[in-house]
């Protein structure tokens, strides 16, 4: 489950040629003149458009004296790294899927004639404004108090708009407010504090205290912790007669060091030493002083068993329950799921495979009991991809049972199987042709049957694209890419869903062009970038984007030469109903891919970053790599494997203190971390 978009070595070459312009340059013979084309003209001139709308393009060829050339086919196309942003017809018709940027090519072709190539950009920006969110939304404020208001526009899609905000307020005697949202609270009374974009308004109701602040406190006054601890400081304002007043909103700062501090006082410092927080309201201050000492979780990882792969990429890993086969996929054209032996973890071995008519065996689960497993199929000779299950009477020796392909035949990307107490055990499914949820019963493996489907309806078509799904107590955490988490209920109850008709809970969406505009800098236009897994953990739901430039360094050929980008983001959903995100990690160098938690520590193969192990202990907040909190990290890459000397660590499933690591270039590493050394008295 939770695995690639592409392989890596791909997006050096592929990427860099569309379809249509690599078809046409490939038919062209040698011989060939040169183009009488000296330049293709595109309409519309303004190349925009509104994400989830659409836009016809119409070309013309010009001679050197700028003259129409008669009798010219053009072919149309969008490069291949943006395929998942919008998508182009062969008549020019661009359908927008997402924000972003999508580059187009269109081929002039004249018979006997070398091709013309026009490449050009398309912007898809978001809607028009539909709704205002403002934060912080301050209830109670004491005379002379300033706060800074923000103003997030959104489109009716949810896509982040970058307009100005216009600032009113209601009393201007009892609450002023700036052009720039700085709010000053003048006298008692009551307000209303407007934000507008257009004719779309968001407003918040406040109240100017009239009661005098005689004493302010922050408790706790004085705090020792680590870095990376969460502190939670509360201000303690009174009036004269020493009664506490509730409900006001003070300002917060902190210095010196590097941390956060969020508007409801709660502190996380990322560097050890002395830090003074501080609370305002009005004229009045306070303050607490914090000493943190370093989180000290380092520690060594070392390599317990190792089998190196060469014939193919090695994709996803998983263990069968009874933790003594180990399940590999394959791809970049392989055909097989490879079964290895791990009884011996320091000797892993090679003992049987399952060999499937596809390119790619991407994903592969076991059932809880341990009876059946599902492998997905993506890139099948016949085009009939889907799922394929086997018994695993003897779990070293899979036997295929049967198949499933009815409406999934375009490709599976990931498979997760389910069992609920309630309503039987099923495997939900991803569908590349729909971009949705495809969800089918197999209480009878033998014989599995589709009960539902399920995607965004109310999400553009041309950028739907359900990459990994998780499930916990009956809810679904889906990555749906650009539409960021969705969570389903498909049995838990919290809306009345079941896995035959699925009901929505939530969704949180971000802004993935604004959160990668370094990768565009570097690479270009048209890059991957998505909401790739999600993994639900307590009062947390972990997600991972998948990002890869459009292009590598300029100058470049060799693999080795890209490198993979992406966040990985802590979403609190303590409140089902309103995720949103707390903490985020992000390796200095490479990317973020598939993650597994076990106890208080969460897994990841980070691609060209290797394999890394970090704390989640206790409350999530803020910078978790600037906190000290990674544990460790271990470097994939060697000379035995499928591409030499390059790490691409895929993704881990942990189980009795080992790490089972699988590397899209190497195959399959078993680390162990080494336990701190007790101290003796």
């Amino acid at each position: 489950m939770r695995l690639s978009l592409l392989r890596f070595a791909a997006t050096l070459s592929a990427l860099l040629t569309s379809p249509a312009a690599a078809q046409v340059e490939a038919s062209t013979p040698p011989s060939a003149t040169p183009s009488r084309i000296a330049r293709i003209v595109v309409t519309p001139v303004q190349k925009v458009v509104t994400a989830g709308d659409s836009l016809r393009f119409t070309a013309e060829a010009r001679d050197a004296q700028n003259a129409i050339i008669p009798g010219v086919q053009f072919r149309w196309s969008r490069e291949s790294g943006a395929r998942f942003e919008g998508r182009v017809d062969d008549s020019g018709l661009l359908v927008s899927g997402s924000t972003g940027t999508l580059p187009v090519v269109v081929v002039g072709i004249l018979p006997g004639e070398q091709p013309k190539v026009l490449r050009f950009e398309v912007r898809m920006v978001p809607g028009t404004a539909a709704r205002i969110a403002i934060a912080p939304q301050p209830a109670r404020l004491v005379p002379g108090q300033r706060i800074r208001l923000g103003a997030s526009v959104f489109s009716r899609l949810d896509d982040l708009r970058a307009d100005r905000v216009t600032w009113t307020s209601s009393n201007a005697a009892v609450a002023r407010v700036s052009d720039a949202g700085l709010l000053i609270a003048v006298a008692a009374g009551r307000a209303t504090i407007t934000a507008s974009v257009g004719t779309v308004q968001q407003t918040h109701a406040l109240q100017v205290v009239a009661t005098t602040v005689s004493s302010l406190t922050v408790t706790p006054d004085v705090m020792d912790a680590r870095t990376g601890d969460v502190i939670r400081f509360a201000a303690v304002a009174k009036d004269a007669t020493g009664r506490t007043i509730e409900g006001l909103t003070p300002v917060w700062s902190f210095n010196p060091g590097h941390g956060l501090l969020e508007g409801d006082g709660v502190f996380v410092g990322y560097e050890a030493g002395l830090y003074t927080v501080t609370a305002s309201l009005g004229n009045r201050t306070a303050e607490a002083m914090v000493t943190l000492a370093p989180r000290d979780v380092r520690r060594p990882l070392e390599l317990v068993g190792r089998l190196a792969r060469s014939r193919f990429t090695t994709e996803e890993v998983w263990l069968h329950p009874n933790g003594k086969v180990a399940y590999l996929g394959s791809g970049g054209g392989g055909d097989a799921l490879f079964v290895i032996d791990i009884s011996d973890p320091a000797h892993p071995v090679l003992v049987d495979s399952l060999i499937a008519n596809t390119r790619r065996v991407n994903d592969v689960m076991t059932t809880p009991d341990g009876k059946f497993l599902v492998h997905t199929r993506e890139g099948a000779s016949d085009r009939k991809n889907g799922v394929v299950f086997a018994s695993l009477e003897d779990p070293l020796h899979p036997k295929v049972i049967s198949e499933f392909t009815e409406g999934v035949t375009a490709g599976v990307h990931s498979a997760f199987i389910y069992k609920d107490p309630k309503y039987g055990q099923h495997v939900y499914i991803t569908n590349a042709g729909t971009g949705g949820l495809n969800v089918l019963n197999i209480d009878d493996p033998y014989h599995p049957r589709e009960v539902s489907r399920w995607s965004p309806t109310d999400q553009p078509v041309a950028g739907r694209s359900l990459h990994d799904i998780d499930i916990k107590d009956g809810l679904l955490y889906a990555s749906w890419w650009n539409e960021g988490l969705v969570i389903l209920d498909v049995g838990n109850g919290i809306r009345g869903g079941t896995p035959s008709a699925p009901v929505m809970v939530s969704q949180f969406k971000y802004d993935l062009n604004a959160l990668y505009r370094q990768t565009e800098v570097d690479g270009g236009a048209g890059f991957i970038r998505g909401t790739h897994t999600a993994w639900r953990h307590k009062n947390y739901v972990f997600i991972a984007d998948e990002v890869f430039p459009a292009n590598p360094p300029k100058g470049v050929t060799a693999t080795w030469a890209g490198r993979a980008y992406g966040r990985l983001q802590v979403v609190d959903v303590s409140d089902i109903a309103k995720p949103r995100s707390v903490a985020f990690y992000e390796p200095e160098y490479g990317g973020v891919h598939n993650v597994w938690v076990a106890g208080d520590s969460l897994y990841m193969g980070a691609y060209n970053a290797g394999f890394r192990v970090f704390d989640i202990s206790g409350e999530l907040r803020g910078d978790l790599r600037a906190q000290g909190r990674e544990i460790g990290a271990f470097n994939t890459a060697d000379m035995d494997g499928l591409v030499q000397n390059s790490a691409m660590t895929w993704g881990v499933v942990v189980r009795d203190g080992l790490a089972y690591v699988n590397d899209d270039h190497n195959g399959l590493w078993i680390i162990r971390i080494v336990p701190k050394t007790p101290v003796v008295p």
